[in-house]
């Protein structure tokens, strides 16, 4: 979490390729509660409700070994640090 304040929060994900270049990852997580993104920069948000899947953009989606880049988001509801999963076509 970057920040927050009453009713909503601002998230920042760091997407890291392990020993091997990645061309296009895509990061999915299920919240805990209600919470529900708004608006997401860095990458393309799609499905709606408590899961959320997120897409490189045509621009940061290849990454080299051990190389990152990093995604934000805009979210309604209480902060919560949900688990992530990451995978990469």
């Amino acid at each position: 979490m970057v920040s927050s304040w009453p009713g909503g929060f601002q998230g920042e994900v760091t997407v890291r390729a392990g020993g091997s270049a990645v061309n296009g990852w895509t990061v999915n997580w299920s919240w805990p509660g209600s919470q529900a993104v708004t608006q997401v920069w860095g990458g393309t948000r799609s499905g709606s409700g408590s899961t959320v899947t997120v897409r490189n953009e045509s621009w940061n989606g290849s990454l080299a070994a051990n190389a990152s880049t990093t995604f934000g988001f805009l979210a309604n509801g209480s902060a919560e640090t949900p688990t992530a999963t990451c995978t990469s076509p």
